[in-house]
């Protein structure tokens, strides 16, 4: 799948699983722009990633932690972490393959606007057994010191809302539409065969 620009919407999905199908897409020269990072989930319960976060941050240099590695928070910056780890990204082919992501909280403009994908090999729905527990990647986030849960969920319904609204809108006119062309359809079979003939039918 070659485009532009692909829109990944996160929600929903499972983070190993997503960001080993963006990676392979990265390499191969498509921009990703993940959008929603803070809905991702995780396989397990959360008091078990819990625990594997706090092994995880327990990985610091013994002398001078500031050097590294560094444990990001933000669900945005975990996923980009993630994909980093699966793409060879001291090369340049590598690096070249990150400059082409982007990993954002929420659906920032002007992404809002655009067409957003989902991934169906990476969807907790279709990937993980019914029944089983699942982690909500801002829950963990915000219990290790992420700082925006309740900002993002603001923004979230804000333009929730007026998304609804412009959806409204447009099938409002999509309705007036239809009936505008069924009105003159009766007007129109006089000269649909010249129409057709030239490719406008």
């Amino acid at each position: 799948m070659f485009e532009k620009v692909i829109v990944v919407d996160c929600r929903a999905h499972l983070l190993g699983r997503l960001a080993s199908i963006i990676a392979k897409e990265l390499l191969n020269g498509q921009h990703v722009v993940c959008v929603r990072c803070e809905e991702l989930n995780i396989s397990g319960e959360f008091f078990r990633n819990k625990l594997k976060f706090m092994a995880f941050l327990r990985k610091r240099m013994n002398t001078n932690p500031r050097r590294g590695p560094y444990h990001y928070r933000a669900p945005s910056r975990i996923l980009w972490r993630t994909i980093r780890g699966m793409v060879p990204h001291k090369t340049p082919r590598g690096a070249a393959a990150l400059e082409r992501l982007k990993v954002f909280e929420g659906v920032p403009p002007p992404y809002d606007k655009m067409k957003r994908m989902v991934i169906p090999d990476a969807l907790r729905v279709l990937k993980l057994r019914p029944g089983r527990k699942f982690t909500v990647l801002s829950r963990l986030s915000h219990e290790f010191g992420w700082r925006h849960k309740d900002l993002i969920a603001r923004l979230e319904t804000k333009r929730k809302t007026k998304s609804h609204a412009y959806y409204l809108k447009k099938k409002a006119l999509i309705k007036l539409r239809t009936k505008a062309v069924a009105n003159v359809a009766t007007q129109l079979e006089a000269v649909k065969p010249v129409l057709e003939a030239h490719g406008f039918a």
